[in-house]
Protein backbone atom coordinates (compact mmCIF):
# COMPACT_ATOMS: atom_id res chain seq x y z
CA UNK A 1 0.00 0.00 0.00
CA UNK A 2 1.61 3.47 -1.23
CA UNK A 3 1.72 6.45 1.53
CA UNK A 4 -1.11 7.87 0.13
CA UNK A 5 -3.49 5.25 0.62
CA UNK A 6 -2.16 4.74 3.91
CA UNK A 7 -2.32 8.16 5.13
CA UNK A 8 -5.98 7.89 3.25
CA UNK A 9 -6.72 4.55 5.46
CA UNK A 10 -5.26 6.42 8.98
CA UNK A 11 -8.05 9.48 8.27
CA UNK A 12 -10.97 7.67 7.65
CA UNK A 13 -10.10 5.68 10.80
CA UNK A 14 -9.67 9.11 12.65
CA UNK A 15 -13.62 10.22 11.34
CA UNK A 16 -14.94 6.77 12.68
CA UNK A 17 -13.31 7.02 15.90
CA UNK A 18 -14.33 11.19 16.07
CA UNK A 19 -17.82 10.42 15.94
CA UNK A 20 -17.90 7.67 17.48
CA UNK A 21 -16.38 8.99 20.65
CA UNK A 22 -18.86 12.18 20.18
CA UNK A 23 -22.03 9.40 20.32
CA UNK A 24 -20.75 7.30 23.49
CA UNK A 25 -22.61 9.11 26.27
CA UNK A 26 -26.42 9.32 24.55
CA UNK A 27 -25.98 5.45 24.12
CA UNK A 28 -25.02 4.77 27.53
CA UNK A 29 -26.76 7.05 29.33
CA UNK A 30 -29.26 4.89 29.42
CA UNK A 31 -26.90 2.18 31.66
CA UNK A 32 -26.33 5.24 33.90
CA UNK A 33 -28.97 6.71 35.16
CA UNK A 34 -29.62 4.07 38.13
CA UNK A 35 -25.80 4.67 39.08
CA UNK A 36 -26.03 8.33 39.45
CA UNK A 37 -29.74 8.88 40.47
CA UNK A 38 -31.01 10.90 37.38
CA UNK A 39 -33.13 10.52 34.76
CA UNK A 40 -32.55 10.74 31.04
CA UNK A 41 -33.22 14.74 30.98
CA UNK A 42 -31.41 15.85 33.71
CA UNK A 43 -28.16 13.58 32.59
CA UNK A 44 -28.39 14.39 28.96
CA UNK A 45 -26.97 18.29 29.25
CA UNK A 46 -23.78 17.00 30.59
CA UNK A 47 -23.03 16.77 26.96
CA UNK A 48 -23.55 19.89 25.96
CA UNK A 49 -19.89 21.26 26.93
CA UNK A 50 -18.82 18.07 24.39
CA UNK A 51 -20.70 19.48 21.51
CA UNK A 52 -19.73 22.84 22.37
CA UNK A 53 -16.27 22.67 22.34
CA UNK A 54 -16.34 20.09 19.64
CA UNK A 55 -17.37 23.22 17.85
CA UNK A 56 -15.12 26.31 19.10
CA UNK A 57 -12.14 24.29 19.25
CA UNK A 58 -12.55 23.78 15.21
CA UNK A 59 -11.54 27.57 14.56
CA UNK A 60 -7.91 27.14 16.84
CA UNK A 61 -7.36 23.36 15.48
CA UNK A 62 -7.53 24.93 11.59
CA UNK A 63 -4.90 27.46 12.04
CA UNK A 64 -2.60 25.15 13.92
CA UNK A 65 -3.05 22.68 10.70
CA UNK A 66 -2.39 25.30 8.48
CA UNK A 67 0.47 27.19 10.44
CA UNK A 68 1.67 24.04 12.52
CA UNK A 69 1.26 21.09 9.77
CA UNK A 70 -1.48 18.97 9.80
CA UNK A 71 0.35 15.56 10.78
CA UNK A 72 1.08 16.78 14.21
CA UNK A 73 -2.49 18.26 14.92
CA UNK A 74 -3.55 14.47 13.60
CA UNK A 75 -1.48 12.55 16.21
CA UNK A 76 -2.40 15.11 19.02
CA UNK A 77 -6.11 14.33 17.56
CA UNK A 78 -5.59 10.38 18.12
CA UNK A 79 -3.68 10.71 21.13
CA UNK A 80 -5.85 13.46 23.05
CA UNK A 81 -9.34 12.40 22.20
CA UNK A 82 -8.19 8.44 23.58
CA UNK A 83 -6.53 10.01 26.82
CA UNK A 84 -10.07 12.30 27.12
CA UNK A 85 -12.16 9.09 26.43
CA UNK A 86 -10.59 7.22 29.25
CA UNK A 87 -10.54 10.04 32.04
CA UNK A 88 -14.35 10.41 31.07
CA UNK A 89 -14.88 6.14 32.09
CA UNK A 90 -13.17 6.84 35.66
CA UNK A 91 -15.26 10.11 36.47
CA UNK A 92 -16.95 9.39 40.17
CA UNK A 93 -19.86 12.18 39.56
CA UNK A 94 -21.93 13.78 37.00
CA UNK A 95 -19.98 16.90 36.81
CA UNK A 96 -16.37 14.91 36.36
CA UNK A 97 -18.68 13.30 33.50
CA UNK A 98 -19.38 16.45 31.90
CA UNK A 99 -15.78 17.86 32.12
CA UNK A 100 -14.47 14.59 30.29
CA UNK A 101 -16.79 14.61 27.94
CA UNK A 102 -15.89 18.49 27.08
CA UNK A 103 -12.22 17.45 26.75
CA UNK A 104 -13.29 14.97 24.28
CA UNK A 105 -15.33 17.34 22.18
CA UNK A 106 -12.01 19.70 22.49
CA UNK A 107 -9.69 17.43 20.77
CA UNK A 108 -12.37 16.02 18.59
CA UNK A 109 -12.95 19.28 17.14
CA UNK A 110 -9.31 18.65 15.65
CA UNK A 111 -10.33 16.16 12.86
CA UNK A 112 -13.03 18.15 10.38
CA UNK A 113 -10.75 21.62 9.89
CA UNK A 114 -7.64 19.07 10.11
CA UNK A 115 -8.04 15.72 8.89
CA UNK A 116 -10.81 16.82 5.76
CA UNK A 117 -8.37 19.02 4.33
CA UNK A 118 -5.51 16.41 4.77
CA UNK A 119 -7.56 14.22 2.62
CA UNK A 120 -8.69 16.15 0.04
CA UNK A 121 -5.27 18.04 -0.95
CA UNK A 122 -4.53 17.29 -4.72
CA UNK A 123 -7.23 14.41 -4.92
CA UNK A 124 -8.79 14.68 -8.77
CA UNK A 125 -11.85 12.67 -7.53
CA UNK A 126 -12.30 14.70 -4.71
CA UNK A 127 -15.78 13.49 -4.75
CA UNK A 128 -15.08 9.71 -4.31
CA UNK A 129 -12.72 10.89 -1.55
CA UNK A 130 -15.73 12.44 0.54
CA UNK A 131 -17.56 9.87 -0.25
CA UNK A 132 -15.67 7.25 1.77
CA UNK A 133 -14.44 9.45 4.29
CA UNK A 134 -17.96 10.39 4.92
CA UNK A 135 -19.22 6.24 4.91
CA UNK A 136 -16.19 5.76 7.58
CA UNK A 137 -17.72 9.11 9.70
CA UNK A 138 -21.16 7.47 9.54
CA UNK A 139 -20.16 3.77 10.44
CA UNK A 140 -18.28 5.44 13.57
CA UNK A 141 -22.44 6.81 13.98
CA UNK A 142 -23.42 3.80 13.79
CA UNK A 143 -21.08 1.59 16.28
CA UNK A 144 -21.24 4.30 18.47
CA UNK A 145 -24.28 2.82 19.29
CA UNK A 146 -23.58 -0.94 19.04
CA UNK A 147 -20.19 -0.72 20.42
CA UNK A 148 -21.04 1.08 23.31
CA UNK A 149 -24.48 -0.48 23.92
CA UNK A 150 -22.55 -4.44 23.90
CA UNK A 151 -20.00 -2.73 26.37
CA UNK A 152 -22.38 -1.16 28.66
CA UNK A 153 -24.40 -4.51 28.90
CA UNK A 154 -21.73 -6.67 29.46
CA UNK A 155 -18.92 -4.83 30.58
CA UNK A 156 -20.21 -1.58 32.56
CA UNK A 157 -20.80 1.94 31.14
CA UNK A 158 -16.77 2.71 31.86
CA UNK A 159 -16.10 -0.22 29.13
CA UNK A 160 -17.72 2.00 26.54
CA UNK A 161 -15.19 4.59 27.19
CA UNK A 162 -12.30 2.89 28.42
CA UNK A 163 -11.94 0.22 24.96
CA UNK A 164 -12.02 2.85 22.02
CA UNK A 165 -10.06 5.38 23.89
CA UNK A 166 -7.14 2.66 24.09
CA UNK A 167 -8.09 2.35 20.46
CA UNK A 168 -7.75 5.76 19.94
CA UNK A 169 -4.17 6.20 21.17
CA UNK A 170 -2.94 3.02 19.57
CA UNK A 171 -3.89 4.59 16.46
CA UNK A 172 -2.36 7.99 16.97
CA UNK A 173 1.39 5.65 17.92
CA UNK A 174 0.39 3.85 14.43
CA UNK A 175 0.02 7.51 12.89
CA UNK A 176 2.79 8.93 13.97
CA UNK A 177 5.13 5.84 12.66
CA UNK A 178 3.58 4.93 9.53
CA UNK A 179 2.70 8.65 7.92
CA UNK A 180 5.58 11.00 6.83
CA UNK A 181 5.65 14.17 7.76
CA UNK A 182 4.64 16.46 4.70
CA UNK A 183 6.97 18.74 3.18
CA UNK A 184 5.99 21.88 4.45
CA UNK A 185 2.66 23.56 5.79
CA UNK A 186 -0.09 24.05 3.34
CA UNK A 187 0.55 27.99 4.34
CA UNK A 188 4.33 28.26 2.76
CA UNK A 189 3.46 27.19 -0.17
CA UNK A 190 3.68 29.72 -3.45
CA UNK A 191 1.08 30.12 -4.99
CA UNK A 192 -2.20 32.50 -5.16
CA UNK A 193 -5.77 31.83 -4.04
CA UNK A 194 -6.03 29.52 -7.10
CA UNK A 195 -9.60 30.07 -7.63
CA UNK A 196 -11.24 29.98 -11.19
CA UNK A 197 -14.68 31.67 -9.59
CA UNK A 198 -16.03 35.11 -9.49
CA UNK A 199 -15.18 36.52 -6.03
CA UNK A 200 -19.49 36.90 -6.32
CA UNK A 201 -20.43 33.69 -6.97
CA UNK A 202 -17.46 32.64 -3.97
CA UNK A 203 -19.35 34.91 -1.61
CA UNK A 204 -22.68 33.90 -2.49
CA UNK A 205 -21.42 29.88 -2.38
CA UNK A 206 -20.52 30.87 1.17
CA UNK A 207 -23.05 32.40 2.17
CA UNK A 208 -25.22 29.45 1.28
CA UNK A 209 -22.51 27.24 3.17
CA UNK A 210 -23.05 29.04 6.41
CA UNK A 211 -26.62 28.99 6.16
CA UNK A 212 -26.78 24.71 4.99
CA UNK A 213 -24.05 24.39 7.96
CA UNK A 214 -26.75 25.71 10.62
CA UNK A 215 -29.77 23.79 9.74
CA UNK A 216 -28.19 20.51 8.47
CA UNK A 217 -25.88 20.68 11.85
CA UNK A 218 -28.66 20.62 14.26
CA UNK A 219 -30.96 18.49 12.03
CA UNK A 220 -27.82 15.89 12.04
CA UNK A 221 -27.05 15.83 15.67
CA UNK A 222 -31.04 16.08 17.14
CA UNK A 223 -31.44 12.53 15.02
CA UNK A 224 -28.32 11.12 16.03
CA UNK A 225 -28.94 11.59 19.62
CA UNK A 226 -32.44 11.28 19.99
CA UNK A 227 -32.82 8.14 17.93
CA UNK A 228 -31.37 5.70 20.93
CA UNK A 229 -34.25 7.09 22.55
CA UNK A 230 -36.86 7.50 19.82
CA UNK A 231 -35.91 3.49 19.38
CA UNK A 232 -36.69 2.90 23.09
CA UNK A 233 -40.11 4.51 22.95
CA UNK A 234 -41.47 3.53 19.70
CA UNK A 235 -39.64 0.11 18.76
CA UNK A 236 -41.19 -1.48 22.14
CA UNK A 237 -41.54 -5.20 20.59
CA UNK A 238 -38.20 -5.18 19.09
CA UNK A 239 -35.76 -3.78 21.70
CA UNK A 240 -35.69 -4.47 25.18
CA UNK A 241 -32.05 -3.97 26.27
CA UNK A 242 -29.01 -1.09 26.08
CA UNK A 243 -27.88 -3.43 23.71
CA UNK A 244 -30.69 -4.11 21.61
CA UNK A 245 -31.58 -0.22 20.89
CA UNK A 246 -27.80 0.08 20.04
CA UNK A 247 -27.76 -2.60 17.42
CA UNK A 248 -31.10 -1.56 15.86
CA UNK A 249 -29.92 2.07 15.59
CA UNK A 250 -26.35 0.65 14.21
CA UNK A 251 -28.01 -1.20 11.63
CA UNK A 252 -30.00 1.82 10.56
CA UNK A 253 -26.51 4.37 10.54
CA UNK A 254 -25.00 1.47 8.61
CA UNK A 255 -27.51 1.27 6.07
CA UNK A 256 -27.82 5.28 6.02
CA UNK A 257 -24.08 5.57 5.74
CA UNK A 258 -24.22 4.26 2.33
CA UNK A 259 -25.56 7.70 1.40
CA UNK A 260 -22.26 8.86 1.48
CA UNK A 261 -20.81 6.60 -1.33
CA UNK A 262 -23.63 7.48 -3.69
CA UNK A 263 -23.63 11.08 -3.09
CA UNK A 264 -19.55 10.81 -3.52
CA UNK A 265 -19.97 9.54 -7.20
CA UNK A 266 -22.49 11.74 -7.84
CA UNK A 267 -20.97 14.90 -7.21
CA UNK A 268 -17.90 14.38 -9.28
CA UNK A 269 -18.26 16.07 -12.56
CA UNK A 270 -21.64 17.55 -11.42
CA UNK A 271 -22.97 21.07 -10.59
CA UNK A 272 -23.32 20.09 -6.58
CA UNK A 273 -27.17 21.78 -6.87
CA UNK A 274 -28.16 18.55 -8.91
CA UNK A 275 -27.19 16.54 -6.10
CA UNK A 276 -28.10 19.07 -3.10
CA UNK A 277 -31.61 20.06 -4.14
CA UNK A 278 -33.60 16.37 -4.69
CA UNK A 279 -31.51 15.24 -0.73
CA UNK A 280 -33.16 18.71 0.35
CA UNK A 281 -36.52 18.41 -0.89
CA UNK A 282 -36.85 14.88 0.43
CA UNK A 283 -35.58 15.43 3.81
CA UNK A 284 -38.50 17.83 5.42
CA UNK A 285 -41.61 14.70 4.60
CA UNK A 286 -38.93 12.15 6.18
CA UNK A 287 -38.52 14.40 9.35
CA UNK A 288 -42.62 14.76 9.98
CA UNK A 289 -43.27 11.04 9.21
CA UNK A 290 -40.38 10.03 11.58
CA UNK A 291 -42.43 12.21 14.32
CA UNK A 292 -45.76 10.74 13.64
CA UNK A 293 -44.98 7.34 13.01
CA UNK A 294 -44.42 4.20 15.12
CA UNK A 295 -43.26 0.30 15.10
CA UNK A 296 -42.31 -1.12 11.74
CA UNK A 297 -43.52 2.06 9.41
CA UNK A 298 -41.31 4.72 11.61
CA UNK A 299 -38.38 2.30 11.38
CA UNK A 300 -38.34 2.30 7.49
CA UNK A 301 -38.75 5.80 7.70
CA UNK A 302 -35.79 6.36 9.89
CA UNK A 303 -33.61 4.53 7.50
CA UNK A 304 -34.85 6.90 4.52
CA UNK A 305 -34.33 10.08 6.64
CA UNK A 306 -31.17 9.16 8.27
CA UNK A 307 -30.05 8.19 4.33
CA UNK A 308 -31.10 11.70 3.32
CA UNK A 309 -29.31 13.26 6.45
CA UNK A 310 -26.09 11.74 5.98
CA UNK A 311 -26.24 11.86 2.49
CA UNK A 312 -26.00 16.15 2.84
CA UNK A 313 -23.20 15.98 4.99
CA UNK A 314 -20.33 15.93 1.76
CA UNK A 315 -21.98 18.08 -0.27
CA UNK A 316 -21.29 20.61 1.93
CA UNK A 317 -17.57 19.55 2.73
CA UNK A 318 -17.29 19.06 -1.16
CA UNK A 319 -18.59 23.40 -1.05
CA UNK A 320 -15.33 24.03 0.29
CA UNK A 321 -12.79 21.80 -1.30
CA UNK A 322 -13.99 23.31 -4.62
CA UNK A 323 -14.16 26.75 -3.80
CA UNK A 324 -11.18 27.06 -1.03
CA UNK A 325 -6.98 26.75 -1.98
CA UNK A 326 -5.62 24.14 -0.21
CA UNK A 327 -3.09 27.16 1.92
CA UNK A 328 -6.05 28.29 3.61
CA UNK A 329 -8.16 25.32 3.28
CA UNK A 330 -8.36 24.11 6.54
CA UNK A 331 -8.94 27.78 8.15
CA UNK A 332 -12.20 27.40 5.66
CA UNK A 333 -13.14 24.16 7.29
CA UNK A 334 -12.32 25.52 10.76
CA UNK A 335 -14.98 28.14 10.35
CA UNK A 336 -17.59 25.96 8.63
CA UNK A 337 -17.34 23.50 11.45
CA UNK A 338 -17.20 26.13 13.90
CA UNK A 339 -20.41 27.03 12.91
CA UNK A 340 -21.89 23.46 12.24
CA UNK A 341 -20.71 22.23 15.92
CA UNK A 342 -21.55 25.68 17.22
CA UNK A 343 -25.12 25.19 15.94
CA UNK A 344 -25.20 21.41 16.51
CA UNK A 345 -24.96 21.96 20.25
CA UNK A 346 -28.38 23.20 19.91
CA UNK A 347 -29.74 19.99 19.82
CA UNK A 348 -28.77 18.82 22.91
CA UNK A 349 -31.32 21.34 24.99
CA UNK A 350 -33.69 20.66 21.93
CA UNK A 351 -33.48 16.67 22.42
CA UNK A 352 -33.51 17.54 26.53
CA UNK A 353 -36.69 19.67 26.48
CA UNK A 354 -39.00 17.62 24.60
CA UNK A 355 -41.00 15.07 26.80
CA UNK A 356 -39.26 11.44 26.38
CA UNK A 357 -42.56 10.02 25.11
CA UNK A 358 -43.96 8.67 22.04
CA UNK A 359 -45.91 11.61 21.52
CA UNK A 360 -43.27 14.06 22.44
CA UNK A 361 -41.17 13.38 19.50
CA UNK A 362 -43.78 14.65 17.45
CA UNK A 363 -42.90 18.11 18.58
CA UNK A 364 -38.88 17.42 18.02
CA UNK A 365 -39.15 16.28 14.31
CA UNK A 366 -41.66 19.56 13.45
CA UNK A 367 -39.17 21.67 14.30
CA UNK A 368 -36.29 19.73 12.72
CA UNK A 369 -38.86 19.76 9.55
CA UNK A 370 -38.57 23.62 9.94
CA UNK A 371 -34.84 23.64 9.93
CA UNK A 372 -34.92 21.54 6.70
CA UNK A 373 -37.21 24.42 4.88
CA UNK A 374 -34.38 26.41 5.42
CA UNK A 375 -32.10 23.37 3.56
CA UNK A 376 -34.22 23.35 0.76
CA UNK A 377 -34.24 27.44 0.17
CA UNK A 378 -30.55 26.88 0.41
CA UNK A 379 -30.42 24.16 -2.17
CA UNK A 380 -32.68 26.17 -4.82
CA UNK A 381 -30.26 29.03 -4.53
CA UNK A 382 -26.91 27.57 -4.98
CA UNK A 383 -25.24 28.24 -8.39
CA UNK A 384 -27.19 26.03 -10.81
CA UNK A 385 -23.86 26.22 -13.82
CA UNK A 386 -20.89 25.52 -11.71
CA UNK A 387 -19.51 22.09 -12.48
CA UNK A 388 -16.33 20.61 -11.18
CA UNK A 389 -14.22 21.85 -13.78
CA UNK A 390 -15.27 25.17 -13.51
CA UNK A 391 -15.36 25.03 -9.89
CA UNK A 392 -12.36 23.14 -8.42
CA UNK A 393 -9.34 24.55 -6.85
CA UNK A 394 -6.09 24.88 -9.21
CA UNK A 395 -3.20 23.62 -7.66
CA UNK A 396 -0.51 25.88 -6.95
CA UNK A 397 2.07 23.62 -5.80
Amino acid sequence: MDKTRISAAFLNLGHALDHLMMLIFPTVILAMTAEFGRDYRSMLPLALGGFVAFGAGSLPAGWLGDRWGRRPMMILFFTGIGGAAILTGLAQSPWQIAAGLTLVGLFASIYHPVGIAMLVKDKVKMGRALGWNGLCGNLGVAFAALSSGALAEYAGWRAAFFVPGSLAILAGLAFALLVPSAPAPASTIAGGTGRVVHDDETKRVFALLTAATVFGAIIFNATTIAMPKLFDERLPALVHTTLGVGALVCLVYVIAALAQLLVGRLIDGRPLRDVFLPFAALQLPLLLLAGMLDNGPMLAVAVAMMFVVFGIIPITDAMVARYAHDAWRSRVYAVRYVVSFGASSLAVPLVATIPPRPQGFVGLFAVLAALACGTLVTAWFFPRKASASQAAPVAAE
